[in-house]
C-alpha cells in the first residue's frame, strides 16, 4: 500500500537530479565598458582676452555658466568621455600667493577620499609659464587639477571632473588619456599682454 521508503527514494532521486543538473557557480571578473578614444588632434583656441592654448578637436569649449563665473572661466567638455575640465582665470595684482594657496587647498580638499596626491611642477621660464599639476589618487571627484601662472599678471586654474560616480579602477584609462590633453593645454598656453 503506502510504502514510506518509496516516497523517500522519490525525493532523494529528485534532489539528486536537481543537484546534478546545475553547473557549479564560477565567479566572473568585473567587466568595464569599452571606450573608443578619439584621435589626438588639436586646434588653437584664441577667444579669450588674456590667454590662448591648444585644445583637442573632440572637445567643446563654452563659458562657464555657474553663478559668479567671471570672464575667462571656461568649461572644456569631453562629452564623448563624460568629462569636463573647468578652467578659471584671475588677473594677478599682488595676490599670487593667495591664488596658489587657494589652488593647493582646493586640491587637498579631496584628501578625505584621496589615496594620495602627486604634485608635478611645471616650469617654462622662456614662455613665462609656471605651475603645478595635482594628480589625485583613489575614488575622488576630481582626478586632475592644475594651476598655471606667469607670476606677474595671469593665473589659470583647472580641474577635471567626470559625469559619473568616481570609480578609479574603471576611470584610470580615461584619466590617463585626458591628462595628456591637460598637459598639452598647459604646454601650449600663451599669455596675452
Amino acid at each position: 500500500m503506502n510504502d514510506p521508503g518509496r516516497y523517500r527514494r522519490g525525493w532523494l532521486l529528485l534532489l539528486l537530479a536537481g543537484l546534478l543538473a546545475c553547473d557549479p557557480y564560477t565567479p566572473k571578473p568585473t567587466g568595464y565598458l569599452r571606450v573608443d578614444y578619439p584621435e589626438k588632434t588639436y586646434h588653437l583656441y584664441d577667444e579669450q582676452a588674456h590667454f590662448q592654448f591648444e585644445v583637442p578637436d573632440y572637445a567643446d569649449l563654452h563659458p562657464h555658466q555657474s553663478r559668479g563665473a567671471e570672464e575667462g572661466w571656461l568649461d572644456v567638455d569631453f562629452s564623448g568621455l563624460q568629462a569636463t575640465l573647468h578652467l578659471s582665470y584671475k588677473e594677478v595684482d599682488g595676490n599670487l600667493d593667495d591664488y596658489i594657496a587657494d589652488s593647493r587647498a582646493l586640491a587637498y580638499k579631496h584628501t578625505v577620499k584621496a589615496a594620495g596626491i602627486d604634485e608635478s611642477p611645471f616650469l617654462d621660464p622662456v614662455d613665462r609659464r609656471f605651475g603645478m599639476v595635482y594628480d589625485l589618487k583613489g575614488d575622488v571627484a576630481s582626478a586632475v587639477q592644475f594651476f598655471l601662472t606667469d607670476s606677474t599678471r595671469h593665473f589659470l586654474r583647472g580641474s577635471l571632473y567626470f559625469d559619473c560616480a568616481p570609480n578609479r579602477d574603471s576611470l584610470n584609462p580615461v584619466i590617463r588619456f585626458l591628462r595628456e590633453d591637460i598637459v598639452h593645454l598647459i604646454e601650449t598656453t600663451q599669455w596675452k599682454y
